[in-house]
Parts: C-alpha cells; sequence; structure tokens
C-alpha cells in the first residue's frame, strides 16, 4: 500500500513540474486530494494509524526504560553533570522535550 501510495505521489508531482497546463492543473490537483484528505473514511484511517504508532510509542518507551539501557540513562540524568550545560530529557504525554540548560526547551 505505502508503495502505491509514494508512486502515485510521485506520479501527481511530476505530472504537475512537467505540466504545461500550469497553475490551473495544480488547482484541480491540489483541490482533488484535500476533498481526498477530508474525507471522513480517510480521516478515520489516519486516527487509527495515529493511535497505533502512539501505542508503539508507549510500548516502545516503557521496554526501553525497562532494559538495561534504560536504567544507564536513568542513573546517567540522576548524577551531577560538570560545568553550566546540562541535559534533561522529559517524556511526559506523547511528546518528548529537551533542554540544554539555556532556557531553551526543545
Amino acid at each position: 500500500m505505502r508503495g502505491k501510495l509514494m508512486f502515485i505521489t510521485g506520479l501527481a508531482a511530476g505530472f504537475v513540474l512537467g505540466s504545461r497546463a500550469g497553475r490551473e492543473k495544480y488547482e484541480e490537483i491540489t483541490a482533488n486530494a484535500k476533498k481526498v484528505w477530508e474525507h471522513p473514511t480517510v480521516q478515520e484511517a489516519a486516527g487509527v494509524a495515529q493511535a497505533q504508532a502512539n501505542k508503539l510509542y508507549t510500548e516502545g518507551k516503557d521496554k526501553l526504560n525497562e532494559s538495561k539501557i534504560g536504567e544507564k540513562l536513568k542513573s546517567a540524568s540522576t548524577s551531577s553533570s560538570t560545568g553550566s550545560e546540562t541535559s534533561t530529557l522529559s517524556t511526559s504525554g506523547s511528546g518528548m522535550t529537551s533542554s540544554n540548560g539555556t532556557g531553551t526547551t526543545y
């Protein structure tokens, strides 16, 4: 399925870039793509895929935390660092933030 989607995307991009029809054809393609994306079935599939990705992320995070590498990461984050720049990772919720000690959160 992914291969077919990539092929169709490449075909559409090639058509748009190589088309002599220009802007009109581009607008038609983008309007059709928007209609497809906003279709309830597509949105439902996107929601299912996002839920599965979140589940896999959570499971992977839990397995990492239970592994030896996770234990090393925990012990490294609790030990004090030298210098003024420290690195802190927080995995709360579904996102991951990192601070470099300069007040900037990534």
